[in-house]
C-alpha cells in the first residue's frame, strides 16, 4: 500500500506507475481515491469541531446552573445532544469512507523502482548475470521423476490415493537429500549471519492481507474452515507477519532472518500440475530469507539477498542467472524482483528456482510496521524476502546437474557432511 500523501500530492505519478505496470484499467481508482479522501478529511474537521463546540457547551452547562440560569441550561442541553445526534450521523459516514479508501488503496500498486525495467508481461524479463558455465551431457537425461524412482527415491501413485495430484511421497536416499539441503540452506544462511526461525505454519487474515494482494491470496491461500486461520504459502508470511503493530528502535536494525517451513499452495490456474514429477506441488518445504531495515538500506540488502542464492546453488554445482522482472510481472507489493532461475540439462533451458522481493513499505504500511529513529520520529521499515532452496524444484535442478551416465547421482562436497559423508546415491 502506497502513503495516501502521493495521491494528494502527485496523483499523476500513480497514474504514470501503472501505466508503467500496464494496470491502465486500475487508473480511475487515484481519482476516486482522491475525491472519497477530500471528502474524507471534510468529515474529520467537521466533526471536530462538533466535538469542541459540545466540548464548550458542556462547561458553560455548569456555569449556568451555578448562576441559576436553568431555562438557558436547559436549551443548551438540547442543543449539546442534537450535537452528539448529528456527531454519530457523522461518525457513520466517516468509517464507511475510510473503510472504502483503505479497500481501494489496497489495489494500487506500490511505485516501482527506477531501475525496473519496463514491459508488458515475463517475455520483458532481461537477464541480467550468468553463473557457472554449462556443461551438457553425453547422454539423454530421464525426467526427475524417472531418475528418483530408479533411485527408489520416490512413489506418485500412493500420493494419488490418499492426497491426489500435486503431492508426492519421497523416501530413501532422496528424502535424506531433501532435508540434507534444507539443512545445508539453513546452516549457509546463519554463518551469513541471519538468525534462524520456525515460525507458526498457519496466519489470521489480518496479516495475509498485510503481506500479500487479494488476487495472491486467492490463487494461494487455503483456508482452514471454521477458523480465522490460514496455512502459509511461504514462511515470509509468518515472519513479516510477526512485526505486525510493532515499533522497532533504529539502532537494533537490520534484522536479518531465515526461517524454516512447509508451504501449501493451491496453484489455481496452474498449468501442469497434473503432470508428473514435483515441478508445481500442492505441498512442499523451504528455507526462507527475510530482512526488515531502514528504507535507505533495502536495495543494498536486494543485492546482497539474491547473490547469496546464487552463492548458495554454485556451492552445489548447479549453474544459475539471475533474471530481473519488468513492471508487468511485478506483483503489486513489489518495488522491484529478481529470480534466480538453474540450469536443466534435460530441458536445455533455465527455470525459475528462487524469487527475491524488495517490497519497500508496502508490507509495513498494511502491518503497521514502524521504526523509531534517534530523534523519536517514527517510519515504516522496508521488508525484502527471497528463497534460499525450495527443494522439490531445486531438486529436479541437483539431480539433472549432478546425474550420471549410469543412473547414480553425485554428492558435492558441500552437501555430504549432511548426507552422512556419501559422495554418491546408486
Amino acid at each position: 500500500m502506497i502513503d495516501i500523501k502521493l495521491i494528494r500530492e502527485n496523483p499523476e505519478l500513480v497514474k504514470k506507475n501503472m501505466e508503467n505496470k500496464f494496470q491502465h484499467d486500475k487508473i480511475y481508482l487515484v481519482d476516486e481515491v482522491k475525491e472519497k479522501d477530500e471528502r474524507y478529511r471534510n468529515i474529520r474537521v467537521e466533526v471536530d469541531n462538533l466535538r469542541k463546540k459540545r466540548n464548550e457547551g458542556s462547561k458553560n452547562i455548569g456555569n449556568l446552573m451555578r448562576n441559576n440560569q436553568k431555562e438557558e441550561a436547559e436549551l443548551l442541553k438540547k442543543e449539546i445532544a442534537d450535537i452528539g445526534i448529528k456527531i454519530s450521523e457523522i461518525e457513520v459516514e466517516e468509517i464507511k469512507l475510510e473503510k472504502e479508501i483503505k479497500e481501494l488503496m489496497f489495489l494500487i500498486p506500490n511505485i516501482i523502482h527506477s531501475s525496473v525495467p519496463i514491459g508488458k508481461d515475463d517475455t520483458f524479463n532481461v537477464v541480467n548475470e550468468v553463473f557457472g558455465e554449462i556443461t551438457e551431457k553425453d547422454f539423454e537425461i530421464p525426467h526427475h521423476a524417472e531418475i528418483m524412482e530408479k533411485l527408489n527415491g520416490i512413489d506418485l501413485e500412493s500420493a494419488r490415493k490418499t492426497s491426489g495430484n500435486g503431492f508426492y511421497y519421497l523416501k530413501g536416499d532422496i528424502a535424506r537429500l531433501h532435508s540434507a539441503i534444507i539443512s545445508y540452506a539453513r546452516d549457509f544462511m546463519i554463518d551469513k549471519g541471519f538468525t534462524y526461525y520456525i515460525p507458526p505454519f498457519m496466519i489470521r487474515k489480518d496479516v495475509v492481507t498485510g503481506v500479500m494482494s487479494f488476487k495472491e491470496m486467492e490463487n494461494m491461500m487455503y483456508k482452514i474452515e471454521g477458523e480465522d486461520l490460514y496455512l502459509i504459502g511461504t514462511s515470509e508470511h509468518s515472519m513479516v507477519g510477526k512485526y505486525i503493530d510493532t515499533i522497532t528502535k533504529e539502532d537494533t536494525l537490520p534484522h536479518a532472518l531465515t526461517s524454516y517451513s512447509p508451504c501449501f499452495r493451491k496453484e489455481v490456474g496452474a498449468h501442469g500440475i497434473e503432470e508428473r514429477g514435483v515441478y508445481r506441488v500442492h505441498q512442499f518445504e523451504k528455507q526462507e530469507m527475510v530482512v526488515i531495515c531502514k528504507p535507505e538500506e533495502s536495495m543494498e540488502w536486494y543485492e546482497k539477498m539474491w547473490r547469496y542464492s546464487v552463492e548458495l546453488f554454485r556451492s552445489l554445482d548447479i549453474p544459475v542467472r539471475q533474471l530481473e522482472c519488468c513492471s508487468g510481472d511485478l506483483a503489486d507489493l513489489k518495488i522491484k524482483s529478481c529470480d534466480i532461475e538453474v540450469y536443466s540439462p534435460r530441458q536445455k533451458k533455465y527455470f525459475e528456482a528462487c524469487s527475491c522481493s524488495n517490497l519497500g513499505d508496502a508490507q509495513a504500511r498494511r502491518l503497521q510496521i514502524r521504526i523509531e529513529g534517534q530523534d523519536g520520529k517514527k517510519y515504516y521499515a522496508h521488508t525484502l524476502n527471497n528463497t534460499v532452496v525450495a527443494p522439490p524444484r531445486m531438486l529436479i535442478a541437483f539431480l539433472e546437474n549432478n546425474l550420471n551416465e549410469d543412473g547414480s547421482v553425485n554428492i558435492p562436497k558441500s552437501l555430504q557432511p549432511y548426507m552422512g559423508g556419501k559422495t554418491i546415491i546408486k
